[in-house]
């Protein structure tokens, strides 16, 4: 899976009438972002405003996608790092299930 692939994934998983109303970007470092717009129910790679950023390498976030490493876990190691709202982050579970 690529960057490209997630976005639009993302895309269809808010197309589809997803309960996520609010905005979180996730930093992928050099491999890009994604701007996940609930309110608008869009997802695209900008580097616009959200509630919540959440910055982890790209290999890792696959890693959580997949089930191979708990969120949880890798907040815990540092391997994931939140900046804004929390809570945000944490409504993103049901929504992550669509972008394995």
């Amino acid at each position: 899976m690529d960057l490209a692939e997630l976005t639009s994934k993302a895309s269809a998983a808010l197309a589809n009438g997803s309960d996520f109303k609010k905005k979180v970007k996730f930093d992928f470092g050099d491999v890009g972002k994604l701007l996940i717009d609930g309110v608008n129910g869009v997802a695209n790679n900008s580097d616009d405003a959200a509630d919540a950023t959440i910055k982890v390498d790209w290999e890792d976030f696959k890693k959580i996608a997949t089930g191979g490493l708990d969120a949880t876990m890798a907040f815990m190691q540092g391997k994931l790092k939140v900046e804004g709202d929390m809570s945000v982050a944490m409504q993103l579970q049901s929504l992550m299930k669509s972008l394995a």
